[in-house]
C-alpha cells in the first residue's frame, strides 16, 4: 500500500519542529516539499521566509513572504516576516510601517509576536523602536520574563541603567532559570563595580548553561580576586574548563573571517591603503600577517593581526565612525589621564606592543 502524502498542516508542523532544534536545512527541504504539493498553502510560505532569514538569505526570505501576503493579506506573521526581512535591507521606514500594522490589527497582546518584531528592532541598533516594542509586550503580559527581559535591554543599550536593571531584575523574578537575562545582569553589576553582586549573578548560571565567555572570564577573575583562589584551584576548574570550550568553539570562526579579510585585503594580506589613515603607512612595510590575540582589561578577547585588532578594539568601543588614527590618538590621549603613561599612537604594532608592555592589554598568545 503506498504511502499517503502528509498534508499541508503536517508539513508545516514537521518543519516548525525541525526549525526549533536548529535543522534549517532540513526545515527547508521539507518546506519546499511541502509547497510543491500545496503551492497556495500560507504557513509553509511564511515558514519557508523564517527557514531562509535564520539562514540569512534575506531576498529569498523577502520572496516567501511577499508570496504569503499575496496569498493572506492580512497574514499577520507575514508582515512580521517581511518587515524583518526589509530591515536587513536597510528599509526601516516600510518595516516600521508592516510593524504598526500588526499593532493596529489588534496584535498587541501577542507576547511572541511583538517579541519578534522588538528583536528584529534591537539587531539592527533601532534601540528607541525596540524598547517602545517590548514595553507594550511587557505591559500587555506582565508575566512574561522575556519580555520584561528584552526591554531592560533595550533600556540599557538607551543608557537608562537603572530602568535596565529593574527590569532584568524583574524578568529574573519571573523566572529565575533565566540564564541569558542573568548573564546580562552580571555585566551591568561587574560594570557598575559591584564585584560581589556580579560574581553572585554570575555563578548562580551552570557552567554548562554559559555561553558568553566573557561572563566566565569575568566569574573566574572575580573569585580570585574576592576569594584569594590561584590558578589550578579545583573550585576553578569547572568554569576554566567551561572557558576553553567556548573560546574553542570560537576559533573556527575567528579564523574564517580572518581569511575572508584576507582575500579581501589582497592575497598578500596588506590592508588596501585609506587617504583617512595615510599615517598609519609611514613605515612602507609590507604588512602585519601575523596573528595576535590580546586580552582587555575588562575581560574581552580580540585576535587577528595588529591592525584587525585594533579595528576589533575601536568598533567594540562603538567608534566605528572615527579612523583608527584618531581613535589610537583619543585612546592614548585617555590613558594618559589615568595613569601618565606615554603610549605612541604612529602605527597599530607600536601602539598595542607599548600598551602591552606598559600592562594596559595582555597578549595571551602571539603565535600565528
Amino acid at each position: 500500500m503506498p504511502e499517503r502524502f502528509l498534508s499541508s498542516e503536517e508539513y508545516d508542523e514537521q518543519a516548525h519542529q525541525l526549525y526549533h532544534d536548529g535543522d534549517y536545512d532540513g526545515a527547508l527541504d521539507l518546506l519546499k516539499e511541502g509547497l510543491s504539493l500545496y503551492p497556495n498553502a500560507v504557513e509553509l510560505c511564511v515558514g519557508m521566509g523564517y527557514a531562509r532569514l535564520a539562514r540569512e538569505e534575506f531576498a529569498w526570505a523577502r520572496r516567501a513572504f511577499d508570496r504569503a501576503l499575496l496569498l493572506d493579506p492580512a497574514h499577520e506573521d507575514a508582515l512580521v516576516g517581511l518587515g524583518e526581512s526589509l530591515l536587513r535591507f536597510g528599509r526601516k521606514a516600510e518595516a516600521l510601517s508592516l510593524f504598526g500594522r500588526v499593532a493596529e490589527m489588534g496584535f498587541e497582546d501577542d507576547v511572541e509576536l511583538m517579541l519578534t518584531m522588538g528583536r528584529a528592532l534591537y539587531r539592527e541598533d533601532l534601540y528607541a523602536e525596540s524598547r517602545d516594542v517590548f514595553a507594550k509586550a511587557a505591559a500587555a503580559r506582565p508575566d512574561s520574563a522575556e519580555a520584561a527581559a528584552s526591554l531592560g535591554y533595550s533600556l540599557h543599550r538607551l543608557g537608562d541603567e537603572v530602568g535596565a536593571g529593574r527590569q532584568i531584575r524583574r524578568a529574573l523574578r519571573l523566572d529565575p532559570d533565566l540564564h541569558e537575562a542573568r548573564t546580562y545582569l552580571g555585566h551591568l553589576l561587574y560594570d557598575r563595580g559591584d564585584w560581589e553582586g556580579a560574581l553572585r549573578e554570575f555563578e548562580r548560571v551552570p557552567p554548562p548553561e554559559h555561553w558568553d565567555s566573557l561572563a566566565v572570564w569575568r566569574l573566574i577573575e572575580l573569585k580570585r580576586a574576592l576569594w584569594q583562589m590561584e590558578t589550578g584551584d579545583a573550585r576553578l576548574m569547572p568554569w576554566e574548563e567551561r572557558l576553553t570550550e567556548l573560546e574553542a568553539l570560537q576559533d573556527p570562526i575567528d579564523r574564517l573571517l580572518a581569511e575572508v579579510e584576507t582575500q579581501v585585503n589582497g592575497a598578500d594580506g596588506q590592508v588596501p591603503f585609506d587617504p583617512s589613515q595615510l599615517e598609519l603607512f609611514e613605515r612602507g612595510g609590507t604588512g602585519d600577517t601575523a596573528t595576535h590575540q590580546l586580552r582587555m582589561a575588562d575581560g574581552y578577547l580580540f585576535r587577528g593581526t595588529w591592525h584587525q585588532i585594533l579595528r576589533q578594539m575601536r568598533d567594540h568601543a562603538g567608534f566605528s565612525h572615527e579612523t583608527l588614527a584618531h581613535y589610537m590618538r583619543r585612546l592614548a590621549e585617555r590613558w594618559h589621564e589615568q595613569s601618565g603613561l606615554e603610549i605612541p599612537f604612529q602605527d597599530p604594532e607600536g601602539f598595542l606592543i607599548a600598551a602591552i608592555k606598559a600592562g594596559l592589554v595582555t597578549l595571551e598568545d602571539d603565535s600565528s
